[in-house]
């Protein structure tokens, strides 16, 4: 049975640090289930979120948090497929209608009226979450739980954002930013078939990028950094996947594509960069956002992971530890993912 209360990291004003508190355990509704949290990842729309940024803002009080790895601590009406202690990740689709046109074609997470774990709803800062029981992920029973947090979030984006790209095995893909999502992006796309190019502004990153299996590295500080990349993919990549968070380096990324190649996008940085219209309409050029993934994308991302195909970087860090990370993802010193060890099983 859970206790009547937990402790938790919650947002009450934006660009506050998070309070460190003792808060009600909630309990699930139907079709829900209490999740007794063990781990959560940090990603940087959690800064986001805490920070205020995008258009559309969560409410606070709000506990921020949608990488989290647990096990199923109580069961809401009518949940049959789950039972107590089955470990569960909470991603961040937290749930959808169900029955707009976009859920009803694979494609939920454009849903409209969705929620999303630790922004719109209660997230995994906390010892307990509740999550939807059609949309956690089943994960399996023999597998580092701490190191699969990020895939509930860095590993599905990236994943569905290779995929976006439709690049194909044994062509080119470049990926800038290799942090928390973009050093699990070259991992998927190496296990995917494709040669990696990686580009970066730090040296350990791209270090990082050369030990996971990238093919070449790119400093995008060089002024040649574009020709560097279009030599090392001869004429540009086939796919380019943005997981950076500044506009610089979308405009930049937009040069590395070759003529009818697609660039994905799945960073979100404040503000907006410039399209160059007659190149993107000369060469054919798609540009196009990728948003997380479906709980079918977050199957296979999880699949690749627990084969071993996929590993997050990852450092573990008390959940009390969470402003000053929340702060090293602001200044961009984070290397790989940092999990909140939150919980024992």
């Amino acid at each position: 049975m859970a206790p009547r209360t937990m402790k938790a990291a919650a947002a009450y004003r934006f660009g506050e640090p998070l309070r460190i508190e003792e808060v009600p355990v909630p309990a699930p509704a139907r079709g829900e289930v209490l999740v007794k949290i063990l781990y959560s990842g940090v990603c940087h729309t959690d800064v986001h979120a805490v920070d205020g940024d995008w258009p559309v803002k969560p409410q606070p009080p709000f506990i921020p948090g949608h990488e989290g790895v647990g096990v199923v601590a109580a069961l809401g009406e009518g949940v049959e497929h789950l039972k107590l202690g089955d470990p569960v990740g909470i991603a961040w689709l937290h749930d959808a209608c169900g029955h707009c046109e976009y859920c009803i074609s694979g494609w939920e997470t454009l849903c409209e009226t969705q929620h999303d774990s630790g922004y719109s709803v209660n997230g995994s800062f906390a010892e307990y979450a509740i999550g939807n029981a059609a949309y956690v992920a089943r994960l399996p029973h023999d597998v580092d739980y701490a190191a699969m947090a990020p895939i509930l979030c860095a590993g599905v984006t990236t994943y569905k954002g290779i995929r976006e790209t439709e690049a194909r095995p044994g062509e080119w893909i470049a990926i800038s930013g290799i942090g928390g999502l973009g050093h699990l992006a070259v991992q998927y796309a190496a296990a995917m078939g494709l040669q990696v190019v990686a580009v970066d502004v730090a040296e350990e990153k791209l270090a990082l990028a050369r030990q996971l299996g990238a093919a070449a590295t790119v400093d995008a500080r060089d002024p040649q950094a574009v020709q560097h990349v279009l030599d090392a993919t001869h004429g540009g990549a086939h796919g380019v996947l943005v997981t950076a968070v500044s506009p610089p380096a979308f405009s930049q990324a937009l040069n590395f594509i070759r003529r009818r190649g697609t660039m994905a996008l799945v960073g979100l940085p404040p503000g907006d960069f410039a399209t160059p219209i007659f190149d993107v309409v000369l060469k054919r050029l798609t540009i196009r956002g990728s948003i997380v993934g479906t709980r079918k994308d977050l199957a296979e991302a999880v699949d690749f992971a627990a084969r071993g195909k996929v590993k997050a970087t990852i450092e573990r860090r008390p959940l009390e530890a969470v402003n000053d990370v929340l702060q090293g993802l602001r200044e961009g010193h984070i290397q790989g993912r940092v999990v909140l060890d939150i919980g024992k099983a």
